[in-house]
């Protein structure tokens, strides 16, 4: 028989080492709480000190206001705070912390001690520390510069199965790294120093300007960020978002360049991260990971930080409209990065992507027109050792999947019966921009017609057109092509290197999106095709009440949605480029889109990935003789595309080798 357990109230210490299973997960969780209490003191210097990956010591020392002596036995205590009093404090929280769970759970796993002062004086400081069952905190005086000092040894000594789990030094002490260089990007106005067994690792001084705030950047994520990332700073709808989006060929084999903050706080949040993937997903090479340093700045009233013990993740009261904005501007960003003369980003094509080792960077492309602050500051950028993308061999064959023969031969007949001028407009090469018109009918009539493949063109047709070099288009004139692959051009800095069906994929592919539909632009109605027999699916409560408060955006994408039933939805027309579909599995992830993140775009990525099959199928191929005037055509073209930088699935079109770097290979000057 059961023995009934009386109700009882949990010993004080039980009841914060249950919490710290919350709170307190490893190192960095300790570090992260007693910085985000020091930021909120209103330090200016923060020092963090570890021993054996913080396992043994951790301690932080700051400069901050300190925390008086009658307040000292509170410090300690569970649900005790400074920087909420009420339900509208907590609605409009600005501090980092507000829980008054932190020190009580740390002390409670570990062996803690507090010494603070708040006076100038250097021998008014108190130490407080908790001891016995009952966590009684004992006040002694303790000399202390103003500001405060904590000191947490032996983490976990009195849960042995907690300690368990901790993982090796240098494991640990990388965490607590990670969430160092988090904090410290968080905040340019404070000094930050890092030591690991009396070692210095970082010692950051205060950035008051953009300068200073860009070195921090450099000495924590390394200089080729900045090399190859875009400044944004834009305002919309009461929303700011600044910062810096690494170019979508600077990708890393792990997500560990992320960096996002909201009203300075670093959050890990999954509608942030959806939307900043589907701005990236039509320029990364499969398998990568975007890297940016971003700021979102908003009334603190409209966003919820209590909702998760570790602060890690928010909740927007307006979920849709930041999804947006942050998708378009970052979206906008990107399709802007074009080849231009004053700003463009490095160079430095390895082979990251091949050892799937965490840290290597993808190959990188250059780039990009994004702010004022870039081209105003042509010094930012600088040019990098340039090697050819390997196994490259024009034929746009990858790794990614495709669809098959028949539904491709399907998708290109419809699409032939209702654009029969399309495809031909599209694969013909356009004439050159209006700036380099002259220049270029001046070099046409200087080519040889039908320069034998892999061979020099004559040397009438090796310089530059009699015009000032300075004036050259960005991408130059080429001057010849090399193995039936490569347009090689001469530009006013030195060579740039064209792959030349990558180059023409990404041109045919942005074509074809435009005149296939507007919803990239908010604009248009896909057309549609009514099913013979509708498609019916069983649905949730949920699923049917999204249906119908979203009638208008599934028609907009070519959709007839009906309810037919209080669980049950009919399809009775999709668009006609997918008819070939599997509509239910189409709508089913529609309507989870919708309603988690309040937007879907599953039809436009279904067609996309359908229109990016036959621009590469449609693009010329390796091996095929190009005259001159269709070399810089091309050229001309890219200059104009968006996102020409990358071709449909992420690889780097273009690069350049400035003269001083090819003086430098052959000894030139030395």
């Amino acid at each position: 028989m059961t023995q009934t357990r009386r109700i009882h109230v949990l010993n004080p210490r039980l009841a914060n080492q249950i919490a710290a299973g919350e709170v307190v997960e490893r190192p960095s969780s300790v570090v992260k709480e007693l910085i985000e209490n020091a930021i909120d003191a209103g330090s200016r210097r923060i020092e963090v000190e570890l021993e054996a990956g913080g396992a043994r010591l951790i301690k932080i020392r700051d400069d901050g206001s300190g925390i008086a002596e009658e307040d000292l036995p509170l410090a300690l205590s569970r649900h005790a705070t400074s920087k909420i009093e009420s339900l509208e404090d907590l609605e409009g929280v600005a501090s980092l912390g507000f829980r008054g769970e932190a020190l009580a759970s740390i002390s409670s796993v570990s062996r803690l001690e507090l010494i603070s002062n708040i006076d100038d004086d250097p021998t008014a400081g108190w130490r407080v520390v908790a001891e016995g069952r009952q966590m009684e905190p004992r006040v002694t005086p303790a000399p202390h510069p103003r500001g405060t000092s904590v000191a947490v040894r032996d983490l976990f000594f009195n849960t042995p199965a907690r300690r368990k789990f901790l993982r090796t030094e240098k494991t640990e002490f990388g965490h607590v790294e990670e969430a160092f260089r988090r904090l410290a990007l968080s905040r340019y106005d404070i000094g930050w120093t890092l030591r690991h067994n009396q070692k210095t690792v970082h010692q950051l001084r205060p950035a008051m300007d953009g300068p200073a705030g860009e070195r921090r950047i450099s000495a924590l994520l390394g200089s080729k960020f900045l090399d190859n990332a875009l400044h944004l700073d834009i305002e919309a709808s009461g929303l700011r978002l600044w910062g810096w989006v690494g170019l979508p060929t600077h990708s890393r084999a792990q997500a560990d360049q992320q960096c996002f903050f909201v009203n300075g706080r670093v959050v890990r949040d999954r509608l942030v991260a959806h939307a900043i993937r589907q701005a990236y997903r039509d320029v990364l090479f499969h398998g990568r990971h975007p890297a940016f340093v971003l700021y979102l700045e908003l009334d603190p009233t409209v966003v919820d930080v209590n909702v998760h013990p570790t602060k890690h993740e928010v909740r927007f009261r307006d979920g849709r409209l930041v999804h947006d904005f942050l998708f378009s501007s970052l979206h906008r960003a990107l399709a802007e990065v074009r080849p231009n003369e004053t700003s463009r980003a490095g160079v430095e094509m390895q082979r990251g992507g091949e050892s799937g080792e965490p840290g290597d960077d993808a190959p990188a492309t250059p780039g990009a027109v994004a702010t004022e602050q870039q081209a105003s500051d042509p010094s930012r950028w600088q040019q990098q050792p340039m090697a050819l993308y390997p196994g490259r061999d024009g034929s746009g064959k990858g790794s990614e999947s495709r669809p098959g023969a028949d539904r491709i031969r399907e998708f290109m007949a419809g699409y032939r019966a209702l654009h029969p001028d399309h495809e031909e407009a599209l694969l013909t090469p356009q004439p050159p921009s209006p700036g380099g018109a002259e220049a270029a009918v001046a070099w046409q009539e200087r080519r040889v017609d039908e320069a034998p493949v892999a061979t020099l063109p004559s040397a009438s047709a090796q310089v530059m057109p009699e015009e000032d070099p300075t004036q050259a288009p960005p991408l130059g004139y080429a001057v010849a092509q090399l193995h039936g692959v490569y347009i090689l051009s001469q530009t006013a800095r030195g060579l740039v290197v064209v792959d030349m069906h990558a180059a023409h994929e990404r041109i045919v592919y942005e074509g074809m999106k435009q005149q296939v539909h507007g919803i990239a632009s908010g604009q248009g109605h896909l057309e549609a095709q009514p099913l013979l027999v509708p498609v019916s699916l069983a649905a949730s409560p949920g699923e049917v009440e999204t249906a119908e408060r979203c009638r208008d955006a599934f028609s907009r994408l070519g959709v007839e949605l009906d309810v037919a039933g209080p669980e049950t939805l009919l399809v009775r027309q999709v668009p006609v480029l997918l008819a070939q579909a599997d509509a239910e599995s189409l709508i089913r992830d529609m309507l989870a889109d919708l309603e988690r993140y309040g937007h879907s775009d599953r039809i436009e990525a279904h067609i996309n990935e359908l229109l990016a099959t036959m621009a590469c199928h449609g693009s010329v191929r390796a091996n095929r003789r190009l005259t001159l005037a269709e070399m810089n055509a091309l050229l001309r073209d890219m200059e104009r595309t968006e996102r020409s930088g990358q071709c449909n699935h992420g690889r780097p079109t273009w690069a350049e080798m400035s003269m001083q770097e090819l003086d430098k290979l052959f000894l030139r000057g030395q």
